[in-house]
């Protein structure tokens, strides 16, 4: 929006609006002062809340003349941005930030900054509370609109989040070799096909975005558009979750068939392997890569997308792992009948993931595809474990809220044992 600096000038031109806001930035020594975080917090809020919108910092609101910001605070202004997007509104706000010049009044070009704030999936907060944009103001959302605006973005979580387009996305954020496998028949249009794949999605507005699906499945980056759309892998000395014995750790990002294969890599390069010799020789891991495999995907599949800020986490002691998923159980399924219900929340993403083939690398897990939607994944867990360690993984749910699987380690024995 307002990409060049002649839209961006024509616009600040007109004054402010819904879709503009302007603000000069002041500071005290080295520090922004204002505009002042808080309210500056609000406004942002409002506009993520209400429209995509945009903002431009070093131009006052009043005037609209181009006061600039120093070439050598500019990091510092984009730094002050992060931290109210990200540590002042609940949830973060996403934002994209362009460093522009643009002529003051003598013609001298000064540095700005431009912020995009897409309208957001999610209703945010502020400190202040909950606010929308009304023209060139923010106004306080009344309970009645705001339970409307909760139940108008709730319906995506409820119904197909993975169906609803994702704020500020195209079509050329898909990446052609990702989506052509789930479209390798079709001779229509690459528009159309991924319309109907579900991979593209219209917003109100008739705009054609990227869907959530097709960002987590055919993007190279989820992650700059579902900052919380990666797994957090982290391997601990002895038995404690304690930094000071961490032993490896990794950001686990990209399409999801690309995250379960790289943690299977982390699980790979990190457990233990035991030779023994009883009588042939015989290497026994600490866990079972068919297991933690199956237990993989069911998180990256099966996991609340719709919960902003959460991640899945994938954590390696010596005596167990855990695999923490967020959202609760989807339907009717509950922890004590999770080995027998088949139920799912992303029937989209598990679709999808049925048409992926697992890639050699993985190892042998026992499925040609990703996902065979038989409801067996959780009973090969079990088994698989069992049969290693003698001991049953555990579920359990967090506060309704967070899904905890416990996958326990196999003793392991003295190598090389005669």
């Amino acid at each position: 929006m307002f990409d060049t600096p002649e839209e961006l000038l024509e616009k600040i031109g007109l004054g402010e609006d819904t879709s503009l806001e302007l603000k000069a930035v002041r500071f005290k020594g080295h520090r922004v002062a204002e505009p002042v975080r808080d309210n500056w917090a609000d406004e942002i809020a409002a506009i993520a809340n209400t429209h995509d919108g945009v903002l431009v910092l070093g131009v006052d609101d009043k005037t609209r003349d181009i006061e600039g910001i120093p070439l050598d605070r500019l990091e510092a202004v984009e730094c002050y941005v992060y931290e109210i997007c990200n540590e002042s509104i609940k949830p973060p706000v996403i934002f994209r930030s362009f460093r522009m010049k643009l002529p003051d009044k003598a013609g001298d070009l000064q540095p700005v900054l431009k912020v995009d704030i897409p309208r957001s999936l999610f209703v945010h907060e502020g400190p202040g509370g909950y606010f929308h944009r009304q023209g060139s103001s923010k106004r306080k959302l009344t309970p009645d609109y705001l339970a409307r605006l909760f139940q108008q973005r709730s319906q995506a979580r409820l119904i197909r989040f993975e169906e609803q387009p994702v704020p500020q996305s195209s079509i050329n954020d898909l990446i052609d070799d990702l989506w052509r496998k789930y479209a390798t028949r079709s001779d229509e249009p690459a528009d159309v096909v991924l319309l109907k794949r579900n991979l593209l999605s219209k917003e109100e507005s008739e705009v054609v975005r990227a869907s959530v699906a097709g960002i987590l499945l055919c993007c190279e980056h989820p992650e700059k558009f579902l900052p919380h759309a990666y797994i957090e892998a982290v391997r601990y000395r002895g038995k404690k979750q304690d930094s000071n014995y961490q032993i490896d750790a990794q950001k686990i990002c990209g399409p999801l068939d690309q995250q379960i294969n790289q943690t299977m890599a982390f699980l790979k390069r990190n457990q233990t392997v035991m030779a023994v010799k009883k009588p042939h020789r015989i290497e026994k891991p600490q866990f079972s890569e068919r297991a933690v495999f199956e237990a993989i995907v069911n998180a990256v599949a099966h996991r609340d997308y719709s919960i902003s800020g959460s991640k899945i986490r994938f954590f390696m002691f010596d005596d167990r792992l855990e695999i923490y998923s967020p959202g609760p159980l989807p339907n009717t399924v509950t922890v004590d009948n999770i080995a027998l219900r088949q139920a799912t929340r992303n029937e989209l993403i598990t679709s999808l993931l049925a048409e992926t083939p697992v890639v050699e690398a993985v190892g042998d897990v026992g499925r040609g595809f990703y996902m065979e939607k038989r409801g067996d994944g959780v009973p090969i867990i079990m088994d698989e474990s069992i049969n290693l360690s003698g001991k049953t993984p555990a579920y359990r749910l967090i506060d309704d809220a967070e899904l905890l699987l416990t996958i326990f380690s196999a003793i392991m024995e003295s190598a090389d044992e005669d």
